[in-house]
């Protein structure tokens, strides 16, 4: 095997394994029950489907098929519409009205691109 080749094999290893290390959470099992993931960290991705910000601070909508997150950024900007993001954050108190949980907020501590 050629000292290239090893080099790339090295490489996508490390890329698995740490890639491997970040469980991900579904949107929907945090909607479902915000309480279970409160004050915790946890790591969601999927696709911007809405993007509100200014100077740097903002707020985003993701999308992973099984629902809908919203993701306060308040010192790296908002990523854009339709962007592909992996974000990893603490979620925050929701309100629940009559069994149905509004509000629920990721407050994000890093973001990755998953393009």
């Amino acid at each position: 095997m050629s000292t290239k080749k090893f080099l790339n094999f090295v490489i996508v290893l490390a890329v698995g394994l740490a890639l491997a290390g970040c469980e991900r959470t579904k949107i929907g099992d945090i909607t479902a029950d915000p309480g279970r993931y409160m004050n915790k960290e946890v790591s969601v991705a999927g696709r911007v489907t809405q993007s509100i910000g200014v100077l740097g601070k903002g707020i985003y909508q993701i999308d992973d098929g099984t629902g809908n997150l919203w993701v306060l950024a308040s010192s790296r900007g908002v990523p854009s519409k339709g962007a592909h993001v992996g974000v990893k954050g603490h979620i925050s108190p929701t309100v629940t009205f009559m069994g149905t949980n509004y509000a629920t907020v990721m407050r994000e501590s890093d973001r990755r691109s998953a393009e």
